[in-house]
């Protein structure tokens, strides 16, 4: 997603639009200009803006329905497989699941209904096989699109709005870890089949989608079973604990040699109290260097700001907290807010695969692990 440009801001929601969108506007412009000139070019490209109008639409239906629910959705972005919006937590109870699932695909039946009900947009056969014909009708066809998207949608699968649904409908029965495993395992069978599908006819954007949905769908298994995991470790437990800090006067010069003679990607800045007052970071030493020069102060250039957490606190929270700030780097204080240590994704990642792979010995039942900072 970093390859992404920001179109501006809607219902509290940073909309944006991959590179890779932009990319695919340039191929369908010229293939349309190639057939039928300036004037098919530009309805081609009236027509693939219009539907993915339809999927901002389609987001902000989710996330209008996750802000009942005190849920935010910081950004969405255009793909040129749809729409992604990239929600603050997932609602973990199945009723809220399935509700702010379910929106997104109502906000498509609005659109369609709209369409064909009060505007005279055809649905039939002939509407349906006509997609890529630029004399067809163009409300026909925007109303044909906003009706398989409710369909594809709807589909009970990972990462469809449907698997969504039924992971949440499972999750009536089953914990929430094994209901995600089950609808992400419907997913990849769902992949294998666009897979298939898309290798017997030649077509390279079914592939491509069977591809994403297969990722996504994983992504989603394992994402759930990490956080699992992680309610039953502190912090404590994941901490990096043997680290060289540095002082607020130090200059970049010195965080250069601390680089060359540590294996550290991330160098604390404490002050004389034991405050953390930020982070200074390789990439951001590095850049500094090349901008700024051996003598700047690590101060001026330092991340701040960094997120803390109490050392007993849940390690699911700890990682909520990054997610929520778009932190890499997490500090860690003990009960007078001294900084003791600190938490980055990596290691995090390397803690929870020596858990499963029985490298580490996992707390007993009864360890006090906080659900909260402080």
């Amino acid at each position: 997603m970093s390859w992404s440009l920001t179109l501006g801001r809607l219902f509290g929601s940073e909309v944006r639009i991959h590179i890779t969108f932009l990319i695919l506007l340039a191929w369908i412009g010229v293939a349309a200009y190639q057939r039928g000139g300036a004037a098919a070019a530009l309805a081609s490209l009236a027509f693939i803006i219009a539907i993915f109008a339809c999927v901002v639409a389609h987001e902000f239906g989710h996330a209008i329905a996750a802000r009942r629910y005190g849920i935010k959705t910081p950004d969405i972005t255009l793909l040129p497989i749809g729409g992604i919006a990239r929600l603050e937590r997932m609602p973990e109870r199945p009723r809220e699941e399935i509700v702010v699932a379910l929106a997104g695909p109502a906000v498509n039946v609005v659109i369609a209904t709209v369409l064909i009900v009060f505007l005279g947009a055809r649905f039939d056969p002939e509407s349906l096989a006509s997609l890529d014909s630029p004399t067809a009708g163009f409300l026909a066809r925007i109303a044909t699109i906003n009706i398989l998207l409710v369909l594809f949608n709807l589909i009970p699968a990972f990462p469809m709005d449907g698997g969504r649904v039924l992971r949440a409908l499972l999750a009536l029965k089953f914990d929430r870890p094994t209901a995600t495993r089950y609808a992400a395992r419907a997913g990849q069978f769902l992949a294998f089949g666009f897979g298939f599908w898309g290798l017997s006819t030649g077509n390279v954007f079914l592939v491509f989608i069977a591809v994403f949905v297969y990722v996504a769908a994983a992504s989603e298994s394992y994402q759930v079973g990490v956080d699992d995991a992680a309610r039953s470790v502190s912090a404590h437990e994941v901490m990096i604990t043997r680290f060289e800090s540095l002082g607020p006067t130090a200059s970049l010069a010195d965080a250069a040699e601390a680089l060359i003679h540590t294996t550290q990607h991330e160098f604390p800045v404490v002050d004389g109290g034991g405050k953390l007052r930020g982070v200074l970071t390789q990439k951001t030493l590095i850049a500094a260097l090349a901008q700024s020069g051996r003598e700047t102060p690590v101060v001026d250039v330092m991340i701040r700001d960094v997120p803390l957490v109490r050392e007993h606190a849940a390690l699911s929270f700890a990682m909520k907290t990054m997610r929520e700030r778009g932190a890499g780097v997490l500090g860690v204080v003990d009960h007078a807010g001294r900084f003791i240590a600190y938490i980055t994704q990596e290691n995090i990642a390397e803690y929870l695969m020596l858990a499963q792979a029985g490298g580490v010995d996992r707390p007993k039942p009864a360890a006090r692990t906080e659900i909260g900072p402080f």
